[in-house]
């Protein structure tokens, strides 16, 4: 199992998320439900920046429950892709690695690498100024590849893209998460987003993290509450 949290609570004032999960080794699961229910905090919780007030967390089948978020095996990505303007996207990659930008041949090479795997071999000397906002967010996929982490988490990472941009993105994710072996949860407000690309669905939704479902049983679900949250969608 790559992600089990086992009776967890998160409180914040009179917010409550109540959360029994397990996510099997290099699974697809998007996370939706309404907004304000708790999406970003399961992945806030799983990535350490958000601590549980009660209950246990393990990641990659170590407990992980109190462990600070440079340790876990954890990669996030958020809208604000993070790139730093002043620097290269090469220099911006390799961040992922060293802070100080001191890297080994081989550590160059695997910059190099993931470059090449989202697109960007040939802009890796641009500034980030330079480039789109989609060859941004690559930026960031490329840095979760040189880090080499097992779990990737997308937190409504391209929701300021176009539709084209955005299913260009998601494609992308999909065949890096297929070939890197990643564990991948991907919020995102976009039902169809996560009908396109994810295996199951964790249904967040009053208090509650539902435990995953089927991507095809949960667009077929009857449940009242589902049916409600996707609404005029279906």
């Amino acid at each position: 199992m790559m992600i089990r949290i086992d009776k967890g609570l998160y409180r914040h004032g009179d917010f409550t998320l109540a959360m029994n999960l397990e996510i099997q080794r290099s699974a697809m699961v998007a996370v939706l439900g309404p907004s304000g229910s708790g999406k970003s905090t399961l992945l806030n919780v799983i990535a350490g920046f958000e601590p549980l007030a009660r209950g246990r967390l393990f990641l990659n089948n170590a407990e992980a429950t109190g462990t600070p978020p440079a340790e876990r095996p954890v990669t996030a990505v958020f809208q604000d892709h993070n790139s730093f303007a002043h620097l290269t996207a090469w220099q911006n990659v390799a961040l992922g690695l060293s802070p100080s930008l001191s890297l080994t041949d081989a550590q160059g090479k695997a910059v190099d690498r993931a470059l090449d795997l989202v697109g960007l071999a040939a802009l890796a000397q641009r500034l980030p100024g330079e480039m789109s906002g989609g060859e941004r967010q690559r930026i960031a996929i490329a840095r979760v590849l040189v880090r080499k982490r097992p779990i990737l988490l997308l937190d409504e990472a391209f929701a300021a893209l176009g539709p084209g941009l955005r299913r260009e993105m998601l494609r992308l994710v999909k065949a890096l998460h297929a070939s890197e072996g990643l564990t991948t949860l991907l919020v995102t407000h976009q039902p169809e987003d996560a009908q396109s690309i994810a295996e199951r669905i964790v249904f967040v939704d009053k208090g509650v993290v539902h435990p995953p479902v089927e991507t095809r049983k949960f667009f077929a679900s009857t449940d009242r509450n589902i049916r409600s949250y996707l609404g005029e969608w279906t």
